[in-house]
């Protein structure tokens, strides 16, 4: 039986990606598919845990303990604004757009984490920075390259593109496709009812 290849994530509503897509038309069209491995609009979400290889036998278990776990939260908004690089402006690795978010979604992450840690899942070395992903810099890219990045990078600035209101957790697995990840739901489980 084949691995699935798992993720923990709250999806955006189709309009907040169409304002991501318009707010980074410039940096997408300026440095173009040659150097930024881009994330399709519509796949734009934000990730809470990366599970990754993931037995079939053990989506049961991740169900439970979301089931246990998300349900204790209520629902909440977090605002999308800014644009930068993981890990730094600098050293240029990930494009996203940024995250301005309460303490309770930090909350709901290390008990995602805690909770897929006791199923086997490693554990989240560094702290959970909240960010959209939007594009991976391919690597072995020349200096020259690297500096269009940095620069595209000091001159965009995306300001704030809506709220995004967290009230479903769900389970998505990712599969490689020619054309790129395609995502689909396994389940999903619901804040608390405000």
């Amino acid at each position: 039986m084949s691995l699935l290849r798992c993720f923990l994530a709250v999806e955006l509503p189709p309009p907040l990606q169409d304002a991501i897509e318009a707010a980074t038309e410039g940096p997408r069209r300026s440095l173009g598919s040659d150097l930024v491995r881009w994330v399709p609009c519509r796949n734009v979400h934000l990730t809470l845990k990366f599970l990754g290889d993931t037995a079939p036998s053990a989506i049961g278990l991740i169900e439970a303990a979301l089931r246990a776990e998300v349900p204790q939260y209520q629902p909440f908004d977090v605002l999308v604004q800014g644009f930068g690089a993981f890990p730094s402006n600098r050293k240029p690795r990930v494009l996203w757009v940024g995250l301005t978010a309460p303490p309770v979604l930090g909350s709901l992450q290390h008990e995602l984490d805690v909770a897929t840690a006791r199923l086997g899942y490693s554990s989240e070395e560094r702290g959970f920075s909240p960010h959209l992903t939007i594009g991976r810099v391919r690597q072995n890219i020349s200096t020259s390259s690297l500096q269009k990045i940095r620069d595209e990078l000091e001159q965009t600035s995306i300001g704030e593109l809506g709220s995004l209101r967290v009230e479903v957790v769900h389970l998505f697995k990712s599969e490689l496709q020619p054309a790129g990840s395609v995502y689909s739901k396994l389940f999903s489980t619901p804040l608390a009812k405000a």
